[in-house]
Formats: structure tokens, sequence, C-alpha cells
């Protein structure tokens, strides 16, 4: 059985849920969790006991996967609902858990992040500052994470949303040696803490929880908020990726999909997430 069960996920792909999954099952297993932002953070695993690692930015350090006692679940999100989701939250996140969002930038005549995005008037000019800043970030980290490693349970944020019986984790829960009660209980918890279970209802969601999930977790939302001279640039930029992390079979095919939606009218401002 694998010592260290490891989480990886990327921004706006399903962290949240993942956070509060993974803390509800350390504390119903008696287990701790460690986010493992850096090499450095490598002290914090213990010697022999069981334990959770985290990194929400898809990445551990290469000392972690010399190890034979690892394994790891790692999951993704269509790049394009990343962008239309990060560009939203980029809009309103506070300083805990997004410093980045609030530091004044030299190369943006001093104000922060968020400041710059809000300033700026079209749904367009917004999404392209996100497409060049956040999200080519997000991006590289997915392209950086050594794909192919057999330890790797890859999941995605799409397949996720589907899983209403809770099959697919229970098998990323198998992967990391969990089985009988422990297995059955952590299937619980990813229900409890899903859009389409214990949070189903607005009403059962802790009030920190509503803005990363305003948009129900809506998937494809690219199909019909994405403008399209920006999903134009898009194909340019990130066709290529698209490809590669098994979202589209070419660069540029799926332009032909965008959707005119009902209501596009301040679609990246305001009632997603």
């Amino acid at each position: 059985m694998p010592r260290l069960m490891c989480f990886a996920t990327h921004h706006k792909s399903g962290t949240v849920w993942m956070r509060r999954t993974i803390q509800a099952m350390a504390r119903a297993y008696g287990l701790d969790w460690h986010g493992i932002w850096r090499d450095e953070a490598m002290w914090k695993v213990p010697a022999r006991s069981r334990c959770f690692l985290v990194n929400w930015a898809g990445y551990f350090p290469s000392d972690l996967w010399k190890r034979d006692d690892v394994a790891i679940v790692h999951v993704i999100r269509d790049p394009r609902d990343i962008m239309l989701s990060g560009c939203v939250y980029h809009h309103f996140a506070g300083k805990q858990g997004e410093k980045w969002l609030h530091v004044p930038r030299t190369d943006l005549g001093g104000r922060s992040y968020q400041q710059h995005l809000n300033a700026l008037e079209s749904d367009e000019a917004k999404l392209l500052f996100e497409m060049e800043g956040k999200h080519r970030e997000t991006v590289e980290e997915m392209r950086a994470w050594p794909w192919g490693d057999d330890r790797a349970f890859e999941l995605k944020y799409e397949d996720l949303m589907a899983d209403t019986d809770c099959s697919l984790f229970g098998a990323a829960l198998a992967h990391l040696g969990l089985e009988g009660e422990e297995l059955e209980a952590g299937k619980k918890m990813f229900w409890e803490q899903s859009l389409f279970g214990g949070m189903a209802k607005m009403d059962d969601r802790p009030r920190h929880l509503m803005g990363h999930v305003a948009s129900e977790g809506a998937l494809k939302r690219w199909e019909t908020e994405l403008p399209p001279a920006v999903a134009e640039v898009y194909a340019e930029r990130h066709g290529a990726d698209l490809v590669a992390l098994g979202y589209e079979p070419d660069a540029t095919g799926w332009l032909s999909r965008l959707r005119e939606p009902e209501h596009r009218a301040e679609a990246t401002s305001r009632g997603s997430g």
C-alpha cells in the first residue's frame, strides 16, 4: 500500500472540491495532510506514517517522484473553461489564498492583476489579458506534468462531474491503496463535497465556497461564452495544448463549434465561477 497519498490539481480545476474531500478523509482516517508548495517543503513528509500530500499547481518535487512509496491522483480541466472561470474569479477573489492577485506590479503601472482586470472595459480585453496572464501559467503547468508515470492516476474534471455513482473517484482511491471501509468512506466524502451531491443545494454550501462555484461547475462553457475573436487567438496560442491534453483532435477544428449564447452580456465579470 502506498504510504504517501498525493493529490495534484491546477488553478480552477476542481481544487476546492478536492481539498475539502481530502480534508474530510484526513479527519476520518486520523491522518495528516500537507501542502507541498516548493521543494523545501519535503521536510513535512513523515518518516513512517501514512499521510496525504497536495499541490494545487500540478507540481511535486523531484525527490518525491524518486520514492517508491508514493501514489498520485492528478486532475486537469479543459483549459478554455479554466480561462473563463479564472477570469471571473480574478475580478473579486480576496487575498486569502490568492495574494498574487493583489500585489502591485510595475508592468501594470503599479496596479495589481485584479485592479488591471477590473479596469478593462470589454469581455474580449479581459479574456485576452487573462490568457496571457495566469492562464498561460496554468497551461504551462499542465503541459509540464510528468505524463506517463504509472504512479499517477489521471483524471479530468469533466469526468468527475459525471461521476455521480463515485465509481471513478473510487478507482482513484484504490490506486492510492485505499480499500474496504476507508475506500467507501472516501467515496461518500467525495459525493458530499460535490455539486451533484452534498453541495447541490445553495443553502448547504459554506459561504466561502460561493465564489468558486457560482457557475454550478458547468462544462463546455467555452462553446457559448468564448467570443469568436478571442477564440481565434486562443486557437493560435493554445490549440496545440488542447490536443496534447486530450481535449481536441486538432488545434482549430473546435472553432466551428462555437455557438452564440442567449445572453453573453458581462459573461466574464459576473454569474460564473
